[in-house]
C-alpha cells in the first residue's frame, strides 16, 4: 500500500499547535478512534464467520449486529471530528447513505441505485453487481479482471426495470394477481397466465426506449451493421449467485436495434413465468427482492459453441473437464435438444484431450441477416467432423481454469468459437457438485494421517475453507504484480494492498497479522481461505511448493489432497437460506474495503461506500492528524528533563502513565520512564558501539551548502532547533529531536492490541551537501525496507511506517529506529561515494541482527 499521499503537507506545511491540555484531549480522541476501529473490525470478523457458514444465526443476530456496526461508526466519525474539528464532516453524509441502505435491506426493500438505464461493459465496477445483476457482473469480471475475450455488450440496469414497473401504473395492475398468488388463492400457473398479457403489452418509458435503441445502434454499427444482431440475456438480482435460477428466465437471440425494446419486455416478462414464481416461492424470495437487469451482447457468428464444465458433475473425482460442442450457436447444446460432441480434457497444462466422442450433427442454429435465428443443414461432408479441435479445446480449458480460480468454485461456462476459430466466453456460473460429491467422500481422517504436515495450529484462521496450489512468497509490490493465478499467497505481513491479488489467490498464509485486521476482512469478502499470524510460514513454505491448506482445522499439508478439496464441495447449502442471503446483503454495505490506497483519488469521505471504508479512512486520518500537531511547550508546562546517558537534552511531557516520577521533580531517569515505545527507542539508541563520538572532518563547501539552506519557518523555532521533546503515555511516543544538523520524528503507539499498533519515522537534514545527505537517505531506506517498513525517499527526506504487529515485534522495530538514529548520526559525512552505502548497510544489518532477539509469533 502506498500511503504517502499527504507527506508533503506533513513535512512542509506549518503544523497545528497545541498545549498540554489540548494535546491530551486530542490524544484521548485518538485512543477512542483506535479502540472503536478494533471493535468494528471484530464485529465484521464475527459477521464474516457467520457468512462462512460455520455458525448458526438468526435474523435478530443480523439486526443487532447492524445496529452495533452503525453505532460504532457514528462514534468513530464523532471522535475524528473532535481530533480534527469540522475537518471531516463529509463522513456524516457518507454514513447516512450507508445507513439508509442497511435499513432498507433489513426491511426487505430493494435498493435501486441511481444509475443510467444503460452502462457499457467497460463501465462496470465492483460495486455494479446490484445494478446489472450477478450474471452480467460475472461476465464483466471475466472481461475486465481476467482479460478474457467476451462479446462486446452493454447492460440494461435494474433502474430501468424499476422505472418500467412504475410507468403507467404497471405494478399496480399486476399487484392484485400477485397478492392472490402470495395468499395461495391461485397457483403459479394461474398467476403467470394473468400476468403475462399485462407485462407483455406494457409500454416502455420514452427515455428508456430511446436509450435502448441508441445503444443498440451504436454497438451494432461498431460491428459493421449489416448482419450483426444481439443476444439479449437475463441477469436478475440473485441469478447465478447462491441460487442459479438456471432456465427460469428467457434469452432472446438475433435481436435488431429496432426490436430490442420488444425483446427487453420479453425477458422482463419471464420474471413472472410460472416456474420462476414457483422457484422463488420455494426459496423464500419475495417479489420485492427481484429486479431484472438485462445483458445485450453482440451475437458471435459462431463456427461452433457449447458448454464446458470444469469438473464432470457425474465423476468429479476423475479430475477432468467436460466440453460439449456443436456447430453454430450453442442454444441447442445448452438445452440438450441437439446432438453434441463430448471431450474430456485434463485440468492441467498442456490441457490434453483425454477422450472424445464425436457424433453426427446434421444441422446447426445460425443468426439470420436482418434479425432472428434459423436452423440450417451442416452438409453430409462436415456433419461428423469435430466441432472443436484439440488446440481450441486447450485454449478454452486454460481460460476455464482461470475463471474457476477467480470464482473459487467449479464452473459451468457457455462459450463459442468466433469466425476465426478463437474461443469467446458467453456466460459463467458456479457448478453445483454437492449431491454427487457427497456420495464419494471417503474417510478424510485416514487420508490426512498419511499426508506430511508443514504447519499445524499456528496463528489464527481469518477465513475458513480449503485451498490447494503452488506457494508464491510475496516480499514486495513487484512480487504482487507478478502473482500467478491459482497460487497460495504467503507473506510476512498482512496489508490491505494484498487485496489486489485476492481474486487470483487460492489461499493466504501470513507470518504476522490479526483475524480482525483489514486483510482478514477482504479475505472473508472474497471467500479466500486465510491463516494469519502463522509465525514461520515464509521460512517453511517456499515459492513453487505444492500445498493444501485446511483453514478450517488450521493445518497446512505438503502436496495436493484432492479428497480434502472435494470435501468442501459436499458441505450443506447454507447459502440458500433467507437469513444467509440477508446477511450477505447487509455485509455488502459493511465489509467491502474500497479505500485501499491512502494516496488514491477516492480516499475521501465521499469515497466511503461501506462502514469498513469509514473506519479505514478514520484510522488513517487520525494518525495523520496526530502527527500534524506540534506540541507547544510553553514556559511552566510540567516537563521533566530525562537523563538518558546520551547528550540529547531531552524533555519529556507525560500525558498519561508515561512517567512514574515524584511530584515536583524536574529531572528523571530511565528507571522512572514507563512509556514502552519511548524506552524501546532509547534502549536502541544507547546500545554500545552505535553512538559515534569521534570528530568528523567536513569539507567547507559541503558545510556551507548545509548551513546556508533555508528551512520552513516553524523548523527554526526554539523548540525545533534547540530543544528535543518527547510526549509520552504508557503506550505512546511522539519524539521531535534534532541531532546536529538533522531532524528526527518518531511517532509510535504500541499496545497489546496489534491492530492499534504503528510506528512512523521521519528523518531529514544533515551537515553536508545534498549528494551525501541523499546517500544517507538511501542507506536508511535500504535498512528500513529490509526490516519490513514501508518507505518513501525524497532527496534527504526519509519517511517510513510499519503497523499492526504484535507488541514485542513492534517494540523491536522501535528499538531498530533508535539504533538507526545513533548509527547514522554523522554518516552523511562519511559517505564520500555510492559504494559506501552498501558497505555501511552490510555493517549495520550484521550488527543489528546480532542484537535482535524477538520470539516469532
Amino acid at each position: 500500500m502506498n500511503w504517502f499521499g499527504r507527506i508533503k503537507d506533513l513535512v512542509i506545511s506549518k503544523p497545528r499547535r497545541a498545549d498540554q491540555a489540548n494535546f491530551t484531549l486530542a490524544f484521548a480522541s485518538f485512543q477512542k478512534i483506535l479502540e472503536t476501529n478494533n471493535q468494528i473490525l471484530e464485529l465484521m470478523a464475527d459477521m464474516g464467520d457467520k457468512q462462512g457458514g460455520q455458525f448458526v444465526f438468526d435474523r435478530q443476530y443480523i439486526i443487532s449486529s447492524c445496529e452495533k456496526a452503525k453505532e460504532l461508526s457514528q462514534h468513530i466519525i464523532m471522535e475524528l471530528n473532535k481530533l480534527a474539528p469540522k475537518k471531516f464532516l463529509g463522513l456524516y453524509e457518507a454514513f447516512q447513505a450507508i445507513e439508509d441502505q442497511i435499513d432498507a435491506d433489513l426491511s426487505g426493500q430493494m435498493i435501486i441505485p441511481k444509475t443510467p438505464y444503460v452502462i457499457s461493459n467497460n463501465e462496470f465496477t465492483r460495486e455494479s453487481a446490484e445494478v446489472v445483476g450477478n450474471k452480467n457482473a460475472h461476465l464483466a469480471a471475466v472481461h475486465q479482471v481476467l482479460g478474457l475475450p467476451t462479446p462486446p455488450c452493454f447492460m440494461i440496469t435494474t433502474k430501468a426495470y424499476h422505472d418500467l414497473m412504475a410507468h403507467d401504473g404497471l405494478r399496480e395492475r399486476m399487484q392484485p394477481w400477485l397478492e392472490q398468488w402470495k395468499a395461495g388463492e391461485i397457483d403459479s400457473e394461474k398467476a403467470a397466465e394473468a400476468l403475462r398479457p399485462i407485462i407483455s403489452n406494457a409500454e416502455l418509458p420514452h427515455s428508456l426506449e430511446r436509450a435502448l435503441r441508441k445503444n443498440a445502434h451504436h454497438l451494432l454499427n461498431q460491428a459493421g451493421g449489416g448482419a450483426a444482431s444481439l443476444a439479449v440475456r437475463s441477469s436478475a438480482t440473485g441469478e447465478d449467485g447462491a441460487l442459479s435460477f438456471a432456465g427460469q428466465y428467457r434469452t432472446e437471440l438475433g435481436v435488431t436495434a429496432e426490436d430490442l425494446p420488444k425483446a427487453y419486455i420479453s425477458v422482463v416478462a419471464s420474471v413472472f413465468r410460472a416456474r420462476a414464481l414457483e422457484y422463488r416461492r420455494q426459496w423464500g424470495i419475495s417479489e420485492d427482492q427481484v429486479a431484472m437487469a438485462v445483458g445485450c451482447q453482440l451475437m458471435v457468428p459462431a463456427q461452433a459453441a457449447g458448454v464446458l464444465y470444469t469438473l464432470d458433475p457425474l465423476a468429479p473425482e476423475q479430475e477432468y473437464m467436460l466440453i460439449s460442442a456443436a456447430f453454430g450457436l450453442g442454444g441447442p447444446v445448452v438445452s440438450g435438444q441437439a446432438p453434441a460432441d463430448h471431450l474430456r480434457v485434463s485440468r492441467g497444462a498442456p490441457y490434453n484431450v483425454l477422450s472424445l466422442n464425436a457424433v453426427p450433427k446434421p444441422s446447426k442454429l445460425v443468426p439470420v441477416p436482418g434479425g432472428g435465428i434459423a436452423t440450417v443443414p451442416v452438409g453430409p461432408e462436415s456433419e461428423s467432423s469435430l466441432a472443436i479441435n484439440s488446440n481450441q479445446a486447450a485454449v478454452l480449458a486454460e481460460m476455464a481454469i482461470r475463471i474457476e480460480n477467480y470464482f473459487k468454485a467449479p464452473q459451468d461456462i457457455e462459450w463459442a468459437l468466433d469466425q476465426d476459430g478463437n474461443p469467446v466466453i458467453l456466460q459463467v456460473r458456479s457448478l453445483n457438485l454437492k449431491p454427487q460429491v457427497s456420495n464419494m467422500i471417503c474417510d478424510i481422517a485416514d487420508v490426512l494421517d498419511k499426508q506430511p504436515v508443514l504447519l499445524s495450529r499456528r496463528g489464527a484462521v481469518a477465513q475458513q475453507g480449503i485451498g490447494a496450489g503452488p506457494v508464491y512468497v510475496v516480499h514486495n509490490d513487484k512480487d504482487l504484480d507478478d502473482f500467478p493465478e491459482g497460487a497460495i499467497l504467503v507473506t510476512r505481513f498482512t496489508s490491505p494492498r494484498l487485496g489486489k491479488v485476492m481474486s487470483r489467490a487460492r489461499g493466504v498464509i501470513t507470518d504476522l497479522g490479526s483475524p480482525t485486521g483489514h486483510l482478514a476482512t477482504i479475505a472473508r469478502e472474497f471467500r479466500v481461505p486465510t491463516i494469519v499470524g502463522a509465525g514461520i510460514a515464509t521460512k517453511v513454505l517456499q515459492t513453487g511448493m505444492e500445498i493444501t491448506m485446511d483453514a478450517g482445522q488450521n493445518v497446512v499439508y505438503a502436496g495436493k489432497i484432492k479428497e480434502l478439496c472435494y470435501f468442501q464441495f459436499a458441505e450443506d447449502a447454507f447459502e440458500e437460506t433467507p437469513e444467509y442471503r440477508l446477511l450477505c446483503r447487509v455485509l455488502r454495505r459493511i465489509a467491502p474495503l474500497n479505500l485501499v490506497d491512502p494516496k488514491g483519488a477516492n480516499f475521501t469521505p465521499k469515497g466511503c461506500l461501506t462502514l469498513h471504508d469509514i473506519t479505514r479512512f478514520a484510522h488513517e486520518k487520525a494518525v495523520e492528524e496526530l502527527l500534524s500537531i506540534e506540541y507547544h511547550h510553553s514556559h511552566g508546562a510540567p516537563s521533566k528533563r530525562l537523563d538518558t546517558g546520551l547528550p540529547l537534552g531531552l524533555l519529556v511531557i507525560d500525558i498519561g502513565g508515561g512517567l512514574d516520577a515524584a511530584p515536583g521533580s524536574t529531572d528523571v531517569g530511565l528507571d522512572e520512564l514507563c512509556s514502552k515505545p519511548a524506552l524501546a527507542f532509547l534502549e536502541g539508541m544507547a546500545e554500545p558501539g552505535l553512538w559515534a563520538t569521534d570528530p568528523m572532518p567536513v569539507d567547507f563547501g559541503g558545510f556551507m551548502s548545509s548551513v546556508t539552506r533555508t528551512f520552513a519557518s516553524y523548523m527554526t523555532s526554539p523548540q525545533a532547533v534547540g530543544q528535543n521533546l518527547a510526549v509520552v503515555s504508557r503506550d505512546y511516543l511522539n519524539l521531535n529531536m534534532r541531532l546536529g544538523y538533522h531532524f528526527n520524528i518518531v511517532d509510535a503507539y504500541v499496545s497489546e492490541d496489534s491492530n492499534a499498533n504503528y510506528a512512523y519515522f521521519r528523518f531529514h537534514g544533515g551537515v553536508t551537501d545534498m549528494l551525501r545527505r541523499a546517500r544517507r537517505a538511501r542507506f536508511l531506506s535500504e535498512v528500513l525496507s529490509h526490516h519490513d517498513f514501508m518507505v518513501d525517499v525524497r532527496g534527504d527526506l526519509v519517511v517510513a511506517r510499519i503497523k499492526k504487529l504484535p507488541e514485542e515485534i513492534m517494540l523491536e522495530k522501535v528499538r531498530l529506529l533508535g539504533r538507526l538514529v545513533s548509527f547514522s548520526r554523522q554518516l552523511d559525512i562519511k559517505m564520500q561515494n555510492d559504494e559506501a552505502i552498501d558497505q555501511y548497510l552490510q555493517n549495520f544489518l550484521s550488527m543489528n541482527d546480532s542484537r535482535t532477539m524477538v520470539p516469532m509469533a
